[in-house]
């Protein structure tokens, strides 16, 4: 019996500066920052994860800062916008107010498939939007940070949707009924959602068909990858030899220590990743000071003194700050 998806587990993208990022996403979002660690395959790059108060899997989007990467450009082919979940229709609102207050262009509250959301996009023209769980049912959302600046019945509490462009919407459409047990739910002109698992808001993709656009091309602004949810490596291991039968070329199995993982290019341009929801980000941090130090998983501990050479330092001290909510 094959253990399906249970959701989303975890964005990844590119930013032009890992200090502006952790700024954006600290003091404009209220995400709390859980781990900040390297690239693991490239370890001069800073590796950022923003998450809920206590870093559960499908709540946190994730940043890598490539030394000298171009800005990438958005157009079909490509993971285009990552979601935000937020309790209510209220709390879009209140984020109106605050992005107008700080200047983050945002282009209105809106209602798609049938939930409120309000799209936006940062310092990179990242592309982004926060979608209401106030008509949402399915798996489970985060815990807001608690000791954040958002007032936590408006704060963001885990990963929403996952948008996807594509040329190729027949072959997409098959490739995530057939392989990763994904049904579809709603159309909305060329948008087409789907779900897994228990659906709702956390186990969503939607899939934009759009062949007028030019292919994407990443870099800074632009989404690596986007990550699902599986329960451990016994489940993990079931994928491995599923990918395999459907002739996709994998990773194969990658400890990542604060997940395990498998990877897979499922079109171009699109990588998914299936990870773990364990053993996640506290193993080696207290709560009180997660995503403060320098965090490196055993395998590159010897090499602390030549990474924090290669890094230059960024001050993510938060546990000394009294946060005003507002």
């Amino acid at each position: 019996m094959m253990n399906g998806l249970k959701g989303i587990h975890h964005v990844t993208a590119i930013t032009s500066s890992a200090e502006k990022n952790y700024q954006f996403f600290t003091y404009v979002l209220g995400m709390r920052l859980v781990k900040k660690t390297v690239n693991q395959d490239d370890i001069q790059t800073y590796h950022l994860f923003f998450a809920d108060d206590k870093g559960s899997a499908g709540t946190d989007m994730t940043f890598f800062d490539f030394p000298g990467i171009p800005k990438g450009v958005h157009g079909t082919n490509e993971i285009a916008k990552t979601s935000f979940r937020v309790p209510s229709d209220a709390a879009l609102s209140y984020w109106v107010k605050r992005f107008d207050r700080l200047n983050v262009q945002h282009y209105g509250i809106k209602e798609m498939f049938g939930k409120k959301t309000l799209s936006f996009v940062d310092f990179d023209d990242q592309q982004y939007q926060l979608i209401s769980d106030e008509h949402n049912d399915g798996v489970p959302s985060g815990t807001p940070w608690e000791k954040g600046p958002i007032p936590l019945e408006y704060a963001i509490t885990g990963l929403g949707p996952v948008f996807v462009r594509i040329a190729n919407f027949d072959y997409f459409k098959e490739m995530l009924e057939k392989v990763f047990e994904f049904k579809e739910i709603g159309q909305e002109g060329s948008y087409h959602l789907f779900e897994v698992g228990e659906g709702g808001n956390g186990a969503q993709v939607v899939v934009e068909y759009n062949a007028v656009l030019p292919p994407a091309r990443q870099g800074f602004g632009t989404v690596h990858h986007a990550a699902f949810r599986v329960d451990d490596r016994a489940v993990l291991e079931q994928w491995i030899t599923r990918l395999d039968e459907f002739g996709f070329s994998t990773s194969g199995y990658v400890n990542r220590h604060f997940f395990e993982s498998l990877y897979a290019r499922v079109a171009p341009q699109i990588l998914f990743e299936l990870a773990t929801d364990g053993p996640g980000f506290m193993g080696d941090e207290p709560y009180e000071t997660l995503g403060e130090k320098l965090s490196l998983p055993p395998f590159l501990e010897p090499k602390r003194e030549q990474i924090e050479k290669l890094v230059r330092p960024i001050d993510t001290v938060r546990s000394t700050i009294e946060f005003t909510k507002e």
